[in-house]
Order: structure tokens, then sequence, then C-alpha cells
């Protein structure tokens, strides 16, 4: 095992790679799938998929009963984070690209720092307020961009709902790592997400039977491969080098995005909204700069889980 200030192994490595990968082959799925498959209908069979194998992971393990108020940020991170977020994420990609979402998507870290500062005395860092004027800004360029290439502003408002739903629920999620294992909780935040997203069943259950059979296996691999796997992946990777250096590497997604999105949908962000992606996330790392130890911002994927 690596130490944390130590080069990472060629398994850490890999398990890196994995993650990234796979976090941003999500954003073109779900671009692809979602001409098939309506929001709610992807969200709830991406979740059910998701349940069900990380179900199977903790099968032989042991497991620990949450008690009262875990029970409560619980369903706070998984109404967040796995219901709401994925609903909103696939419909904003109904509406921009790939790549676009991604970056608006990722100003995720600054929220959870926000959250941080509010409800875990975290405080206002100088850097934090910093960073985040700079990300807005860089939200405003893709919102001209968006508005530029005649596309209406409904997807950038997703998205910023997409990034807030992920940053409380990786906020809630704090308290329950100290006590819980990071495998069951994901696993329950999954269950809570897929119940949520219940009303859209019948939806599902219409849609799916007409859906290409390329569009029913890309719902499945949303489920096992970014889901289940991914979290999985990071999970190895988180215990085996420096968190803050291991969430840094997250800030990869976007430009991977991009370069799928080119390569397998024929998309290409608009130049404006690159710029602003671009400045967004220089926000981002502005906003990490701090002379205090790393805390929730560090442990959690400093990109969004989409």
């Amino acid at each position: 095992m690596s130490s944390p200030a130590g080069t990472p192994s060629g398994r850490t490595l890999l398990a890196i790679t994995v993650t990234l990968l796979a976090w941003a082959s999500a954003f073109v799925a779900i671009r692809s799938v979602g001409e098939d498959l309506s929001p709610g209908a992807l969200a709830l069979g991406r979740l059910l998929v998701g349940t069900a194998v990380l179900g199977l992971l903790l099968l032989g393990r042991t497991w620990v009963r949450p008690r009262g108020r875990e029970w409560g940020l619980l369903a706070v991170c998984g109404v967040g984070w796995f219901g709401i977020y994925n609903v909103a994420l696939n419909a904003a990609e109904q509406h921009l690209d790939a790549g676009t979402t991604a970056m608006l998507v990722n100003i995720g870290p600054i929220l959870i720092a926000v959250f941080a500062g509010l409800l875990l005395g975290e405080g206002f860092p100088r850097w934090l307020v910093v960073g985040i004027a700079v990300a807005f800004a860089g939200v405003v360029l893709i919102g001209l961009a968006t508005r530029s290439a005649e596309a209406d502003l409904v997807g950038v408002l997703l998205c910023l709902v997409a990034a807030v739903t992920y940053a409380a629920g990786a906020v809630a999620q704090k308290p329950l790592l100290a006590r819980l294992p990071g495998l069951q909780v994901t696993f329950m935040a999954c269950a809570v997400g897929a119940i949520c997203c219940l009303p859209w069943a019948g939806v599902l259950a219409r849609e799916l039977p007409a859906a290409p059979a390329g569009s029913v296996v890309g719902m499945v691999y949303l489920g096992v491969v970014p889901t289940a796997l991914a979290f999985s992946t990071w999970a190895y990777a988180l215990s085996r080098m420096d968190a803050g250096r291991l969430g840094v590497t997250t800030y990869l997604v976007p430009p991977l995005v991009i370069l799928l999105g080119w390569l397998l949908l024929d998309e290409v962000p608009p130049a404006l909204a690159v710029v602003g992606g671009a400045v967004c996330l220089v926000g981002v790392a502005v906003s990490r700069r701090r002379d205090r130890r790393p805390t929730v911002v560090e442990e959690q994927p400093a990109a969004a889980v989409p």
C-alpha cells in the first residue's frame, strides 16, 4: 500500500484511470441513451442496476446498522446525490452537449465547500471566496455560449440543480463515513435514489421494450460501470493515496468528456463554452488553495459523479 506522500502503485494508478474514464464515459452514454429513454426512466433504470450490483458486492461483508441521525443523512445523500442529481443530469443533456454539461457540473466541489462552511463550521477561507467568483464568471460565459448557439438556458439551470444536489449529498455523506463502510453507504444511497425514481416505473416499462438494444445496453452500462464499478475503484485508490492529490485527478473528467463526445458523438462544445469551462476549473482550483488540513472537499470526488 502506498503512503499518502509516496508514489501510487501500478494498481492504484489503474484504479484511478478506470474511475476517470468511467465517470467521463457516463456523460457521453447519457447523451446517447437519452434519445430513447426519458430522464426519469433512465435514472430509475440506472439506479436499479447499480443497486443490484452494489448489493452483490456487499455479500459476505459486515453490515453496520445505521443509527437515528444517520438515516436522515442517508436520505439526503440518496435523494439529492442519486435521485434528483441523476434526473437533472439526464434532462440537462437533452439541452446541452456532453462536454458543456460536464464543465458546468464540475463546479460541485465549490458548492461542497460552501455547504461545509455553512453546515459543518469549516468557514469561508479567502481563496474559497475568490474561487467562487471565478467559477461564477465561467458559468456566465457558458450561459452566453449556449445562448449564442441558439440553445435555451434550461440545460444550464438543470446542470446547476445537479451540481447543488450533488454537493448537498456529498456533504451529508461525510458524517456517515466516520462509522459506516463506504460501500454500504453507496449501496444504501443508491437504493434510496432508486426508490425516489419509482414514479417513473411505468414510463420505464413503456420505453424499455421500444428502445433499441444499444440504448438498453447503455442503461445497464451506466448502472454497472460509472455507478457501481467506479465508486469501488475510487474507494480503492482513496485508501492508498492522499485524498487531496487523488481529488485533483478528477479535473481531467471534463476534458475527457469533450474528447469522447467528439470521437463518439461528433459533438464539440461552442468555443466560448470551452473558455467558460476552463474558467470554472480555474475557480475550482483556486478555491482549494487552503493552509489547513484537507476536509470534506478533498474527501469527496472533486468532479460530479455522473
